[in-house]
């Protein structure tokens, strides 16, 4: 009809009668259940993140001081470890595996031999487990985090093994013919005998973790490395502080497994963390902690 203008229908919108009268912001509603947000912050704090340089150092120094507090502090026990040093040796004898006397022995023959192992038992626990925190930060550190978890939880828990199981090394037996090769052949700077012996409980053997943190060493390059040579020498380097620690008398080869066992609750942790092993993760982080702002993620 003329002079009329035929309006214009309104589309059908099916509408939420609890949003049908909110004001159209542009954003998605927020979720407001208090579980979801936990669950997204859970989900959040569980997610690798790059790590930040200060606060692992902080982390690290508080971590391992603390570690040294509380192993030197466990009440040394001497009777009891002495009574403990004595049941580990007849266990080893009835299995037809107590060899440590003849290796120390063997070694302490050769000089510059049990010298060497000296040092690198005084030495080596400290450099090359730094040295591969330092190289996942640097070159993995989607891993990292994953990798100090498995760290930090090995040690915690052996931490217990001091307290509940204090044990004498080989060296500190009575009636036994073992060499303390540190106070034979002056090692300086040892703590496991002469002037500094004071300073560390010397009844703390079991679990190793000369061993513990050796074999967490050699599984993270062997797992993450990417060229035979680095993985070769990871898995030597657990095999090289086994021989040591016999040699040069201050653990029994038992104590090596109670801190590969303590390595194993570790990684079980870090794994129930994080939903994989460090090796699993990605390279590189997905997310940058202070922004927020993702990352490419990397095989």
């Amino acid at each position: 009809m003329e002079g009329r203008t035929a309006a214009t229908p309104s589309p059908m919108v099916d509408e939420d009668p609890d949003t049908a009268h909110a004001p159209d912001t542009g954003a998605a509603p927020a979720d407001r259940s208090p579980r979801s947000a936990r669950l997204a912050r859970l989900k959040e704090l569980r997610s690798p993140r790059r790590p930040r340089i200060w606060f692992e150092i902080l982390l690290i120094a508080v971590s391992y001081w603390t570690y040294s507090l509380i192993r030197n502090a466990v009440p040394e026990q001497k009777a009891q470890a002495l009574r403990n040093a004595d049941w580990i040796w007849e266990t080893q004898k009835s299995l037809g595996l107590a060899f440590e006397e003849k290796v120390n022995h063997a070694a302490n023959s050769v000089t510059w031999l049990i010298v060497s192992m000296n040092y690198y038992y005084a030495t080596l626990h400290f450099i090359v487990t730094i040295g591969v925190l330092v190289w996942l930060y640097r070159w993995h550190p989607g891993r990292y985090a994953a990798g100090r978890l498995a760290l930090f939880a090995t040690t915690g828990v052996a931490l217990v093994g001091y307290y509940l199981y204090p044990l004498a090394p080989p060296r500190l037996m009575n009636g036994q013919d073992f060499i303390d090769t540190v106070l034979v052949h002056e090692t300086w700077g040892s703590m496991a005998s002469g002037d500094l012996k004071n300073m560390s409980n010397q009844y703390a053997a079991m679990p190793s973790m000369h061993m513990g943190w050796s074999f967490w060493c050699g599984l993270i390059i062997f797992a993450v490395a990417t060229t035979p040579w680095a993985k070769i020498l990871g898995l030597l380097y657990p095999a090289a502080t086994l021989v040591v620690i016999v040699a040069t008398a201050n653990h029994f080869w038992l104590d090596a497994v109670g801190g590969i066992i303590c390595l194993a609750f570790g990684f079980a942790v870090s794994y129930a963390w994080y939903a994989a092993l460090p090796h699993q993760l990605p390279k590189i982080p997905v997310r940058e902690p202070a922004r927020g702002r993702l990352w490419p993620a990397k095989a």
